[in-house]
This record gives structure tokens, C-alpha cells and sequence, in this order.
């Protein structure tokens, strides 16, 4: 007896889940809105999607605020790094940076070339992998011929140099750099 009770009441507790599952996702077919005692109308079918893409609101972006802060930021750090002597007084960050992924790596570099006397424009190709414009017959190694990182670029140009240690210091001076001008 106590076997059955058991049975029924599993059967019973089963039952109640497998139909709460079916009501909980609401009416189906043609006609369901009509069932589930709403009145079909485009805007309250529209107004709610199930792709949770179209749940994130995106605000438009104003592409000429972004540029504009994007020069605003070039014309203070082209000014700051021409005063220090990182770059000459012909160029510009943006044309200095042209071929780096990133402005960070670009300003590290502009750094290193300062603080060690190396020819930015060895560094940049070492570093991109690109080969510039800009005459190449005096670097050392093999400028430009596949990317390299940063102390890797500064241990081919000057093997004496301790290039871990200078390629934090350029990093960070970065990095302070770009913070001050608000990028």
C-alpha cells in the first residue's frame, strides 16, 4: 500500500511540473494571442524580441566628436613631443604613429629612440614589420623584415643596452604621456 501511495504521488508531483513547463511558455499557433485572452496587434508583438542582441539600446555615435578628440589629443602630444625633442619639428604624431597598432606602442617607441639615440624610423620598421619610406641603409639587422617586440627591436639595434629595463621605462613614460594629454 505504502508502495502505491508512493507511486501515485511521484506520478502526481510529475504531472504538475510537466504542465506548469507547458503553461509557463503560454499559448502556440495561430489564434494564441486570441487564447490567451490579449488582442493581436503589430506593436505589441514588435515591442518585445527574443534576441537578446536588440536588448541592449545603442545610442548613435557622433563620428565627428571622435575625430575631432582624436585631433585635439594628436595636436597636444605633437606639440609636447616636438618641445621635448622626440620628434622634429616637421612631423606630426599621427604620421610618426602611422603603422603601429596602437598609440602606446607608437609613443614607447618615440621614447626608446630618444632616451637610447636610436633612429626612429629603424625602431619603427623592427617593431611594425613594415618598411618605410625613410632611408634604411643605417640600420643594423634586418629592419622590417618581421615584426618584433619592443626590447626585442632595442636588443638587435643596440646589444649593449639593457633592453628590458628600457622598454618598461618607455612603456611607462607612455603611458603618463597619454594620460596627460586624456587619451
Amino acid at each position: 500500500m505504502k508502495k502505491l501511495c508512493l507511486v501515485v504521488a511521484i506520478a502526481a508531483i510529475c504531472c504538475s511540473f510537466g504542465t506548469g513547463r507547458a503553461s509557463a511558455q503560454g499559448p502556440q499557433g495561430v489564434g494564441a494571442s486570441v487564447a490567451a485572452g490579449s488582442v493581436p496587434s503589430e506593436s505589441s508583438h514588435a515591442s518585445h524580441s527574443m534576441n537578446p542582441i536588440k536588448w541592449v539600446k545603442k545610442s548613435p555615435k557622433n563620428v565627428n566628436s571622435n575625430v575631432d578628440a582624436g585631433s585635439d589629443r594628436d595636436k597636444k602630444l605633437t606639440a609636447k613631443f616636438q618641445a621635448q625633442g622626440l620628434l622634429p619639428a616637421n612631423t606630426d604624431v599621427k604620421s610618426a604613429c602611422q603603422n603601429f597598432k596602437s598609440l602606446d606602442s607608437c609613443v614607447a617607441a618615440l621614447h626608446v629612440s630618444h632616451n637610447l639615440g636610436l633612429d626612429f624610423n629603424c625602431l619603427k620598421s623592427d617593431v611594425t614589420g613594415v618598411q618605410t619610406s625613410a632611408d634604411m641603409s643605417g640600420c643594423k639587422g634586418t629592419a622590417g623584415t618581421k615584426i618584433m617586440s619592443l626590447d626585442s627591436a632595442i636588443r638587435a639595434m643596440k646589444p649593449e643596452a639593457n633592453a628590458k629595463a628600457e622598454a618598461k621605462s618607455a612603456e611607462k613614460q607612455a603611458r603618463e604621456d597619454l594620460k596627460e594629454a586624456g587619451a
